[in-house]
């Protein structure tokens, strides 16, 4: 890309860059919101968290692209392309986050609960005191690898209208640019790197054992 592309294209590129970090930042909140808690309760229910874990594993092999054609008719979503993205994008997160938030509770050592239960702690303390922190770096890595996988599909949320970098990566497709397809995959990896090295230096920061 040159500097003639870029000062043409400069603009265009941050504020489309914005947009796919908007999209993926909601769908990250949502899913976070709905497969922690979800999480939580498989811990108390253990017999729902096989057919749980297998049907947000049957929502992550679905296409990205079958994703926002599935959803584009329904009423709701239809009037909106954001909607329709943020709600496919959060599909795709839910299953990370919600093994590694059941894994790493689940796999708490008992003596530990016990240990915890004796000394009185009831059943919100014993969670936000002891389970979370304990699990908190199994949470991390599931939000991790859910990130990384929001950034790159979200490139598709252009195929739908809902913007983002992949309108630069779908114009230039189009119109065999090379320059185009760039300067929309060349952001989407930097942002996917981004929330890689960040989320892995605060998974790597829990996993420090305190003096």
């Amino acid at each position: 890309m040159t500097a003639g592309f870029l000062a043409q294209y400069g603009s265009q590129i941050a504020s489309l860059t914005i947009e796919h970090l908007w999209l993926t930042a909601a769908a990250m909140l949502f899913a976070s919101g709905l497969a922690i808690p979800a999480a939580i309760a498989l811990t108390r229910f253990p017999r729902w968290a096989k057919p749980a874990l297998a049907l947000t594993n049957i929502l992550q092999t679905i296409p990205s692209l079958a994703m926002f054609g599935f959803l584009l008719p329904l009423p709701w979503l239809g009037d909106r392309a954001a909607r329709i993205a943020i709600v496919a994008l959060t599909a795709y997160a839910l299953l990370p986050i919600l093994r590694n938030t059941y894994a790493g509770i689940r796999g708490i050592d008992p003596a530990v609960i016990e240990v915890a239960r004796a000394m009185g702690l009831t059943d919100w303390q014993l969670l936000v005191k002891v389970e979370l922190p304990l699990a908190t770096p199994f949470i991390l890595a599931g939000l991790r690898t859910a990130a990384v996988t929001c950034v790159g599909i979200a490139t598709i949320a252009a195929a739908v209208g809902a913007g983002g970098l992949g309108e630069l990566i779908f114009r230039g497709v189009a119109s065999v640019d090379n320059r185009l397809v760039l300067a929309g995959a060349i952001p989407a990896a930097l942002l996917a790197l981004a929330a890689d090295a960040a989320l892995g230096l605060l998974e790597r920061w829990r996993k420090v054992p305190t003096q």
